[in-house]
């Protein structure tokens, strides 16, 4: 066999095995989904934590907020307490 006879061999089964993948998953049944969306749980974070609060304050203002001194302020100590300080982290 030469090598031109070999690659159309090999394209021929590449689509095959395409066409076969693509038949098998449109013939796949969707699986059902749950409308119900699961919400993290709150890890030391309550509703009435003021600072979540006021960070959600701060997203419903929108592009707003940033020229909001308390969202400034709310953004900078939610950066502190997730990144933590240099000293912290050490």
């Amino acid at each position: 066999m030469n090598g031109k006879t070999l690659a159309r061999i090999g394209a021929i089964v590449f689509v095959a095995v395409a066409i076969t993948a693509t038949a098998l998953e449109l013939t796949r049944e969707p699986k059902p989904r749950s409308d119900a969306v699961s919400a993290p749980a709150a890890t030391g974070a309550s509703n009435d934590d003021p600072a979540r609060r006021e960070l959600r304050r701060c997203q419903r203002l929108g592009e707003a907020a940033i020229r909001d001194r308390h969202c400034l302020a709310a953004w900078s100590e939610n950066r502190r307490r997730f990144l933590g300080t240099e000293t912290e982290r050490q």
